[in-house]
């Protein structure tokens, strides 16, 4: 976890924190109003930037009352700023040992733990303050926001179901917070929890009418789903929002295709690479639907394209070596399909079409293995998408907040 952001989120919320505290002296220190208007002299130096005389102004508050809480909290912030964390630790924890009701110490307490990438000891302080004073924002934004930052951390750890418990405490904190959802959807996406992905995305598009990213998350679980006519909807709202994105035109031509719209299909493909002509996954659905349409030629064309710049395209290989067992040349086909089953062993129609192939070569027991290894995979893809509803932890993932 980067103690950058941690920084910024301090620098940002304790500023306004400063002056909130100065202007309304909620501590109830009982202080003399000369030690009050140093203090507020100090919040207004503090918001300025001159953290010097702000550290002046407050040791000369604190030399006439120690026991102020305020100017205690307020120092704390100045050593926060001046990466003097243990002395700005110590300052805190004593205002708070002192008056442990005081929520501005527990929310400037687990800012400098968050700016110390100590997310675990921060936590419990914003949950304090907010336990204490329910209305504060800076509290709930900044617990939030290390929820959010500690599931990014698990995501490039390769802990998608850590990311996601994350996420939750973040949402039950704050149900209309519109990057927690979208973050939410991105990672029930990754771990193909496609209906609660669709949710999340829905209600950030509630939150944030039109985003595009949001849409095209949406788009991509409602393929999931097999929604594809959803899907397809979702994606022309994207492609209006962005026309020149040829991922967008890529996801709707895949929608098309799903639905049986051929023709349409191949013009956003072609929309597609006439945006990215170095890109290559549409190029491999236009051979794909040239090779249906027996267009052996223009199917090889575009396999080609698509193999010069990713050699180890599995479907492109698998999509040529089909491409060559229905021109009988089985040698060719043969070599191809072992190229796709070595890049991808989990592509069903490579394993299908070379059970096919070694069947034409008289290779029974090798056509047997490849066949069977094909409707093993067709048997888990079944299952995987009878599972993919599957809810993680009942009662919480994809439930709806209240309105």
């Amino acid at each position: 976890m980067k103690s950058r952001f941690y920084a910024g989120l301090a620098l940002c919320g304790i500023f306004v924190l400063s002056l909130a505290l100065a202007a309304s002296a909620q501590s109830g220190a009982k202080a003399p109003s000369g030690d009050f208007t140093l203090i507020k002299d100090a919040a207004q130096s503090l918001a300025a930037g001159d953290l010097k005389r702000a550290e002046n102004e407050l040791n000369i508050a604190l030399a006439t009352a120690p026991d102020d809480v305020r100017a205690l909290n307020l120092l704390g912030i100045v050593y926060a700023q001046q990466k003097r964390e243990a002395e700005a630790e110590g300052l805190f924890k004593r205002a708070i040992a002192l008056k442990p009701d005081f929520a501005s110490a527990h929310v400037s307490l687990g800012m400098l733990y968050a700016q110390m990438a100590k997310p675990d000891d921060a936590i419990p302080e914003f949950q304090n303050a907010l336990q204490l004073d329910p209305g504060r924002t800076d509290a709930l934004a900044s617990l939030v926001n290390v929820w959010r930052e500690q599931a990014r951390a698990e995501i490039a750890h390769g802990n998608p179901e850590k990311a996601l418990s994350r996420l939750l405490q973040a949402r039950k904190a704050n149900p209309k917070d519109a990057d927690v959802l979208f973050d939410f959807g991105m990672v029930a996406l990754r771990m193909s929890l496609f209906a609660d992905a669709a949710q999340a995305f829905h209600e950030t598009l509630d939150l944030r009418k039109d985003d595009a990213n949001s849409l095209y998350g949406l788009g991509r679980a409602q393929i999931g789903l097999a929604n594809y006519e959803d899907a397809r909807g979702t994606f022309e709202r994207f492609v209006l929002l962005r026309p020149s994105d040829a991922s967008g035109r890529y996801a709707l031509g895949m929608t098309l295709q799903a639905l049986q719209r051929s023709a349409e299909a191949r013009s956003e493909f072609e929309k597609s690479v006439e945006l990215q002509p170095a890109q290559t996954e549409s190029h491999y659905q236009l051979g794909r639907m040239d090779l249906v349409a027996g267009d052996f030629s223009a199917a090889e064309q575009q396999f080609t394209r698509v193999l010069e710049r990713d050699p180890n395209h599995a479907g492109s290989l698998a999509g040529m070596g089909r491409l060559k067992f229905q021109q009988k040349d089985y040698s060719q086909s043969l070599e191809m399909l072992g190229k796709a089953v070595a890049a991808d062993t989990s592509l069903r129609e490579a394993h299908y079409y070379l059970g096919m192939t070694y069947a034409r070569m008289n290779r029974k027991e090798e056509s047997e293995k490849e066949l069977e290894i094909a409707g093993r995979l067709e048997h888990e893809e079944v299952e995987r998408h009878q599972n993919m509803l599957k809810i993680i932890d009942t009662g919480q993932i994809g439930a709806r907040p209240n309105k």
